[in-house]
């Protein structure tokens, strides 16, 4: 049978949709082998979010036709689907196949090589694209295991009804659209009994779990569903992906509050602290909005871990519209921000924009906010210090020459046990003790 290497790029549900393919490819019989090796197939799942992400799946995917120039290279998902014949053009890629034709990955990819070989040419082409903006299908997947030992992320969601301006996803990812509880419980049932103890909810646009059209988040089934995962007796943990602002009622939250298995832990993607950007933005919620709704997950957990996400140079954004994110950055206290320059994308209202920021100016505020962030985080991690807590053990990794069993708090706080004895998978209750690293915290287990 033949040989694959696979590379993916990009977000969590890119992962998910990996581990798929790669669990079909084993099932089928097909030898996997690591990616800088030679291989006959390499499968590269890209992405497209910016132009670098376009620039990291063009590098790899012509660095796979280096290490092998006979090899079948093929470029799967986002950046193919927004590229269109441009991108086919590439002579690295053989075959394209777009999104909502990942779970049909094995017969696409065989009747390729039944073509290639019959014709003996090997510079035949393929590609296997649909309109992603006609399609209301939700593309059926189901894992048994993932990447991960203990944590299961599980894609419910697909597509995306924002059109933020800077943003291409909907464009590549097509309208919402979800996956049927019964199959999500499905799933869940299959991964516990392999082991899983956590499940991570994600989707391109999550919060639109359950919603047929439009963007009436009160109509969303989400809450729904972390109730009925409640029920499950296998899982001891639900995390949620990203969260969407305008979801957060008081309602809501008080529904979740009754969840124990829930991990208090919610990135609400925020992109700017400044109301003027926002709505350059497209985002359809004010800084008022977004701190409302933070106050609510306060008012009803227990000192929960608030993430977010930041765009720093956004077109038109001034030196006063960046203090005045900054300032609001520190008034809502993150746990972490995940901080990003803002990078042209070519086919969004925002690339076209007046007012396009210096690369060096966007450089200077992305490592201000950088330095905020370690801040903030180094704030939240010693707030929890001697707190009775629990940690899900993930892996063993030596720190200082010692050997620890290293995991996550239910609000994602990293943790050390020093102990040669294997804990991963297991979830051990005690306290966090003092600072072993800047993000990692000791913890002691508590004695019986």
């Amino acid at each position: 049978m033949k040989s694959v290497a696979f590379h993916n790029l990009g977000c969590k549900v890119n992962g998910y949709e990996m581990d798929y393919m790669l669990q079909a490819l084993q099932e089928k019989g097909y030898t996997i082998v690591p990616f800088d090796g030679r291989a006959d197939i390499y499968i590269i799942n890209t992405c497209t979010v910016t132009n670098i992400a376009d620039r990291k799946s063009r590098q790899m995917l012509h660095r796979a036709k280096r290490l092998n120039p006979e090899s079948v290279v093929v470029a799967v998902g986002c950046y193919v689907q927004a590229g269109g014949e441009e991108a086919l053009k590439d002579m690295s890629i053989d075959l394209a196949i777009g999104n909502n034709k990942k779970k049909d990955l094995i017969p696409i990819l065989e009747e390729f090589l039944t073509n290639r070989e019959n014709r003996k040419d090997k510079t035949l082409k393929g590609r296997t694209m649909t309109d992603i903006g006609k399609t209301d299908e939700y593309e059926a997947m189901e894992l048994q295991r993932t990447a991960e030992h203990t944590r299961a992320f599980i894609k419910i969601q697909d597509g995306c009804n924002q059109f933020c301006s800077y943003c291409i996803i909907p464009y590549v990812r097509g309208r919402i659209r979800s996956r049927g509880q019964e199959e999500i419980l499905h799933e869940v049932r299959r991964l516990s009994a392999n082991g899983y103890r956590e499940v991570v909810l994600t989707g391109i646009h999550l919060s639109s779990y359950g919603i047929t059209g439009g963007n009436d988040f009160s109509t969303s089934k989400l809450s729904g569903l972390v109730l009925r995962l409640q029920q499950e007796e296998g899982i001891e943990r639900i995390r949620l992906g990203s969260l969407e602002p305008r979801i957060i009622t008081e309602e809501f939250v008080r529904t979740l509050s009754e969840c124990g298995k829930l991990c208090p832990h919610f990135h609400l993607s925020l992109q700017s602290g400044c109301d003027r950007v926002l709505e350059r933005m497209n985002r359809k919620y004010s800084t008022k909005e977004y701190y409302e709704k933070v106050c609510f997950l306060r008012k009803y957990f227990d000192d929960p871990a608030i993430t977010t996400d930041v765009i720093v140079g956004f077109p038109g954004e001034t030196m006063e519209d960046f203090e005045e994110t900054k300032g609001f950055l520190e008034k809502v206290g993150f746990y972490e921000m995940h901080i990003f320059k803002y990078s042209k994308r070519q086919g969004t209202p925002a690339a076209i924009m007046d007012g396009q920021i210096k690369e060096a100016d966007k450089a200077l505020r992305s490592n201000e906010l950088l330095g905020l962030e370690k801040e903030l985080s180094a704030r939240y991690r010693q707030a929890h210090l001697h707190k009775q807590t629990e940690i899900l053990f993930e892996e063993e990794k030596k720190i200082n020459g010692r050997i620890y069993q290293v995991g996550h708090t239910k609000e994602y706080i990293r943790a050390a046990y020093e102990t040669q004895e294997n804990l991963s998978g297991q979830i051990v209750k005690g306290v966090l003790t003092k600072m072993l690293m800047s993000d990692i915290l000791l913890f002691q287990p508590q004695i019986h």
